[in-house]
């Protein structure tokens, strides 16, 4: 067979898998700029764009989905029981609240499917140090169980660093799970895990990809960060394990992040969606009793645990955004590392800012994902126009997830403000229903404006002509990423 003749086959192939990818995206129910980008991808790369469709874009959401709730079916029932101990500590009543923050509650009970608890006691992390400091103490005192989900655990300094402290508790007589997704977290070893699963450490993965397991999409990734020991003390937010969250990567440099810890009813949520989600990954039932003690309220703070992800409501935590600005009475504020809108979350933003309340988003002006940067940049002189304040963090690669509104409500987790944390990827979302973890988190906020540059239009006039083909480029991937 000549060169030619094998030329001829592949072009023939690969037209015909491009032809094959726009029947499949004209059948799949997506977003229509999202079918219009990949079918142009497809047709006008046929090779590459195809290559990509296989990993990010062909989304067959619905067995992914049935496989999920059949599995969720199975430990419903015990799970609902758990979930009926929260029955006292539903925070709905507390006279305190107000208006605006009762509707709030009413619709992100209604998305997230959980209830807001009262008697919780919240700290707020900022720093990597801190928030590894505090999660090694907490796991150190575990005496019955510690369970971990992780999106990225890097088998670098501080991998190790916990790795080890797991196979301690481990060999003393603790249960401990590991739960890590198989794309973040792609490069572990089995020479990592295999002194953890020797002590007796439970680690399964999430979604697997890769020939072996029949699976070559990269969608459906487990974003979420999740710790709970003993059932009492939880860790959520933003925070991966690895030595680029305490800042010892040249590459990225200074690195921020926003966690929390969760000590009162709300833990028994945390353990709740790592129970869902590790019968998922590793078949195992972990309902009982055991792993659910009796809520007990330590505090005074109102939160809620809301996960999503594409086997709940659809757009759930769009809605949730969408509600929790248009509710904005005097202030919004948004600190996100990639900031990829639709068209929607530009007019919602705008709509608040027009009507009289001050919103003000941050992102990092360095990132580990320049297209993803860029893409944000992209919609800066639609949000200028008017009124939103744009900044740029210049310190640190900001990493935090944070949303606060009107000083009265904030939430806290894992979700980018992109297409894939709202509509593929599995996340977990913290709401806090109260003014002085908010007033925390605003005074942070504030903090970071002070190192901060706020984009004007003459920055905007001063791009190059490259940096406006960059993000135009960027803007017409946005579908994609």
């Amino acid at each position: 067979m000549t060169a030619s003749t094998v030329w001829t086959v592949l072009s023939i192939l690969s037209t015909l898998g491009a032809l094959a990818g726009v029947e499949h995206t004209l059948r799949t129910r997506r977003e229509a700029r999202g079918m219009l980008a990949w079918i142009l991808a497809l047709l006008l790369l046929p090779g590459v764009g195809l290559a990509f469709y296989l990993l990010m874009g062909n989304v067959p959401v619905q067995r992914k989905v049935r496989r999920r709730a059949r599995r969720r079916q199975a430990i419903r029932v015990a799970l609902a029981q758990r979930a009926r101990l929260l029955a006292d500590h539903d925070a709905l009543n507390v006279p305190e609240l107000d208006a605006a923050q009762r509707s709030l509650i009413r619709l992100a009970s209604r998305v997230g499917e959980t209830v807001v608890t009262r008697g919780n006691d919240v700290t707020i992390y900022q720093d990597a140090e801190a928030t590894f400091l505090a999660l090694s103490l907490a796991i150190e005192e575990a005496q019955q169980h510690v369970h971990l989900e992780y999106y990225i655990f890097a088998p670098d300094d501080t991998g190790r660093a916990f790795r080890d402290l797991l196979i301690r508790k481990a060999q003393e007589g603790v249960e401990v799970r590991l739960l890590i997704d198989a794309v973040g977290s792609w490069w572990i070893g089995r020479s990592f895990l295999a002194p953890m699963r020797k002590a007796g450490v439970k680690v399964a993965w999430f979604l697997p990809w890769g020939l072996s397991s029949r699976r070559l999409s990269l969608n459906f990734r487990n974003h979420r960060k999740l710790v709970v020991v003993d059932g009492r003390v939880g860790f959520t937010g933003s925070q991966n394990i690895g030595d680029e969250y305490l800042g010892r990567k040249k590459k990225y440099g200074p690195w921020r992040d926003t966690h929390l810890r969760l000590i009162g009813p709300s833990v028994a949520q945390l353990q709740e969606v790592f129970a869902e989600d590790w019968h998922f990954a590793a078949g195992e039932d972990i309902s009982a009793p055991k792993y659910f003690p009796e809520p007990k309220a330590v505090g005074r703070i109102a939160a809620q645990i809301i996960p999503s992800g594409p086997d709940r409501r659809p757009h759930g935590l769009y809605q949730l955004l969408f509600g929790a600005v248009g509710d904005a009475l005097n202030d919004v504020c948004l600190l996100t590392p990639y900031f990829v809108p639709d068209h929607a979350m530009v007019l919602t933003l705008q709509t608040a800012s027009l009507r009289g309340v001050r919103v003000r988003l941050m992102i990092p002006s360095k990132s580990n994902h320049r297209i993803v940067l860029w893409a944000g940049r992209s919609c800066y002189e639609d949000l200028l126009e008017a009124g939103v304040e744009v900044y740029e963090y210049e310190y640190a690669l900001l990493h935090s997830k944070v949303v606060i509104i009107d000083g009265r409500w904030a939430m806290v987790g894992s979700a980018n403000m992109d297409e894939r944390s709202f509509r593929i990827n599995f996340e977990l979302t913290t709401m806090l229903y109260d003014a002085e973890p908010t007033r925390e988190l605003q005074a942070d906020f504030d903090k970071l404006l002070v190192r901060s540059h706020r984009i004007t239009r003459a920055d905007l006039a001063a791009w190059t002509y490259r940096e406006r083909l960059t993000a135009g480029l960027a803007r017409l991937a946005t579908p994609m990423l």
